[in-house]
């Protein structure tokens, strides 16, 4: 017979540096991280006004190159701001109306910070003019970067918005669409926040039981919200970051926090009720519960750091937001969560709201149901583990027809006023004005050389028209190419790679949405592999390490990739397609942002392993105890399967909040996280980690011999103590004690 070997509870934490270091002075502590909160405070206020709400561009595209050579040597060709003027039934032709636009014009040409004007009675260009004949186009150009642009913007609108004699005057282009997006994200973030607070308070307080014990996360989130927007600040002052970023630092800064706190706060009440004193307990908390949050952190922060090998900064921005607010996240969770626990000690139970719910009832096994579920599971493993994999990736099959395009003023909600222009601009003109596509030609060439070129790229099948030159007399000079259809549609992509193959005797560049869109797919494709590959690399290595297992890590990877497939099938679905648009107040536009579904990917992923986390590090450290594969499993469903079920609810409940946005986008990304969080900790965590480590039994802890000896040497696990089981020593087959059982039956 051989011989298991187990661990006490808590066994063997004599409690190292940092433990002495986090409980030696607890009031201190609070007290310095209350200094730092303050002075976050005062260094993160205005974050939001230093922030872009662009970045979906490539920096090094041919397409970027293009806009800004043109901006220097044509500003007339890149217009931002336009005018839309409305002359009602006299017309845009008539002799008072064009006294009255004209000069609005020559007052705008002689704004500081306004170039380039344009007009549709100083051109007579049909593009500027509605087809009906009542409106007509003022075009301007606002140099200089997103922030010096704006200021101006809001400098010079209210003296043209609104009317002026004859006409009637709104402000669109795409400047006007960026800061009134960034202006709507910052009061629905302020909405999100006031409903998830309350929200997230309640359920924790349904949770614990205990209002202080649910006051410690929502605590640590707070902090973790303000540290981020501090950095943000610091990082605004070096490169752009996009406003956007703000929403995942709400939404990390309240899940993440509340979900490592959860973990930590609950490790912390079993060790009191299992006897322990309040330093002990702290020990054996930040040995156990607190080593768990550390690799959750870093493999969250991995995934979200996946983004920084992508050029857009609306993506980079959310790898700066994702990475501080984790690490803060996890900081405070690690020091100033332990040091609160070590002065309220026993109180951390004191005004337990659910004793009167209880009152004159027996008390419930906690976990009992999690544990008999696992059992069911595990007793038809087959079953559940085909039938949940071939439900989820039914549910993702909509993403094989996913259509990527980019974001325009659509994303607004159809009553923002620069939304009300552009669609009018779409709708009523025969050209986007601003929205063509701009070939930029760079080499001497004759009038003749240049007539044949516009009539080259005329004759392309899917162009409308084609205009131009426009010189400078200096051997530069512009095409404006009108495509047929949508301004970013696939026809107009098209068009972009035909006239960057078409023969021409000077230098071309090509530039407009549709070749931004175009260089930014490509920039995507071409990162994709590297950031994917860092995500799954460091992702086997960090579970490896917690593990020692080659096969778990594998499993986590390709559970936590199956767990994302309804989220994406559900963005196509819902997004792309138009389905349930009406409900959640959105205007499909046939296709989804090329960038979020990586920037969901990269979330999703990241939170999933979160989860992932919480349940393998206690299946392992039972299974270090005790050697009892199946038994292990129940263990860990038992004893996390509630926590992680509540900490996804709270983090959905957050992530709805944000999802209650009126740009597009950001609601995309709140309720596609939000469904994938569910998805994981309510269909995988459940049914099929239990079903799939079942189907694998004990060749679910191998590992060769070589990366045994380096785990045993390098690894992390939750138990300092080594005298545990170790499957290697024992054969395939072991006896077990009826002592070890009667063991085992009370650890569950």
């Amino acid at each position: 017979m051989s011989e298991v070997k187990k661990t006490t509870p808590g066994g063997g934490t004599s409690g190292g540096g940092w433990t002495r270091f986090v409980t030696a002075r607890p009031r201190l502590t609070l007290l310095v991280a209350l200094v730092l909160t303050a002075l976050a405070v005062l260094a993160g206020g205005g974050v939001a006004d230093r922030m872009g709400s662009g970045g979906w561009e490539d920096p090094a595209a041919e397409s970027t190159y293009a806009t800004k050579a043109l901006e220097k040597q044509f500003p007339g060709s890149q217009p931002n701001v336009l005018l839309l003027v409305d002359a009602g039934t006299p017309g845009v032709d008539s002799p008072a109306v064009a006294a009255e636009a004209r000069k609005l014009a020559e007052r705008l040409g002689a704004e500081p910070g306004v170039e380039g004007v344009g007009s549709y009675w100083s051109t007579g260009s049909p593009a500027l003019r509605s087809e009906d004949g009542h409106q007509a186009v003022i075009a301007a150009r606002i140099p200089g970067d997103e922030k010096d642009a704006a200021a101006v913007l809001d400098r010079i609108a209210p003296a043209y918005r609104g009317t002026h004699g004859p006409v009637e005057v709104s402000l669109g282009g795409g400047l006007a669409v960026r800061h009134e997006m960034q202006t709507v994200i910052q009061e629905d973030l302020l909405r999100a926040e006031l409903i998830a607070l309350p929200v997230t308070l309640v359920l924790l307080v349904m949770v614990f039981g205990s209002a202080v014990a649910a006051l410690l996360p929502l605590g640590v989130g707070i902090i973790a919200i303000l540290g981020t927007n501090a950095v943000l600040r610091g990082i605004t002052e070096f490169t752009d970051v996009s406003v956007f970023a703000q929403n995942l630092t709400t939404a990390l800064g309240l899940g993440l926090a509340i979900d490592y706190a959860l973990f930590v706060v609950r490790r912390y009440r079993e060790e009191l009720a299992a006897g322990a004193d309040t330093h002990t307990a702290v020990r054996t908390t930040l040995s156990t519960a607190g080593r768990t949050v550390l690799f959750s952190a870093l493999t969250v922060a991995v995934s979200l750091a996946a983004m920084l090998v992508f050029p857009q900064y609306f993506l980079r921005s959310f790898a700066y937001a994702g990475i501080a607010v984790v690490l803060l996240a996890a900081t405070a969770a690690l020091t100033l969560l332990p040091a609160a626990l070590v002065l309220l000690g026993d109180r951390v139970n004191a005004l337990d709201l659910r004793r009167l719910l209880r009152r004159g009832k027996a008390p419930r096994e906690e976990g009992a149901g999690w544990a008999r579920a696992a059992g069911l599971v595990m007793r038809r493993a087959p079953v559940f583990a085909v039938v949940t994999t071939a439900g989820l990736v039914l549910l993702g099959l909509p993403f094989l027809s996913v259509k990527f395009g980019t974001a325009d003023d659509r994303q607004l909600p159809v009553t923002a006023s620069s939304r009300v222009v552009q669609d009018q601009l779409r709708d009523g003109f025969p050209g986007n004005p601003g929205g063509g596509i701009t070939v930029l030609a760079e080499g001497t060439a004759t009038p003749a050389q240049y007539a044949g070129y516009r009539d080259r790229i005329a004759a392309l099948d899917g162009v409308v028209r084609a205009e131009g030159p426009v010189t400078t007399g200096g051997g530069t000079a512009y095409f404006t190419v009108v495509p047929e259809g949508e301004t970013v549609g696939a026809g107009a992509q098209r068009v972009v790679g035909e006239l960057r193959t078409a023969e021409a005797p000077f230098a071309t560049s090509v530039t407009g949405p549709a070749a931004v869109l175009v260089d930014s797919k490509h920039a995507i494709a071409d990162r994709l592999p590297w950031a994917a590959g860092i995500i799954v690399l460091v992702t086997l290595l960090l579970v490896f390490l917690l593990t020692g297992s080659v096969v778990v890590p594998v499993q986590a990877v390709l559970l936590n990739a199956l767990s994302l497939t309804a989220m994406f099938g559900a963005v196509v679905w819902v997004f792309q397609e138009g389905h349930l648009a009406g409900l959640l107040g959105f205007t499909s536009t046939g296709d989804i942002e090329t960038t979020l579904p990586v920037l969901m990917f990269c979330v999703a992923f990241g939170l999933s392993m979160d989860y992932g986390v919480f349940l393998l590090s206690r299946i392992k450290e039972e299974y270090d105890a005790t050697g009892d594969h199946e038994h292990s499993v129940r263990f860990g469903l038992r004893h996390t399967g509630g926590l992680i079920t509540a900490a996804a609810v709270i983090l959905a409940v957050v992530m709805v909040a944000i999802g209650t946005s009126r740009v597009t986008n950001t609601k995309m990304l709140g309720l596609g996280v939000a469904l994938a969080v569910l998805m994981d900790a309510m269909v995988v965590r459940s049914l099929l980690v239990p079903s799939v480590m079942k189907l694998t039994g004990r060749l679910t802890w191998w590992a060769p011999g070589p990366l045994r000896r380096f785990h045993d040497r390098f690894g992390i696990s939750e138990n300092d103590e080594k005298d545990t089981y170790n499957p290697s020593d024992t054969p395939d087959v072991i006896e077990v004690s009826e002592e070890w059982r009667e063991a085992a039956s009370s650890r569950q």
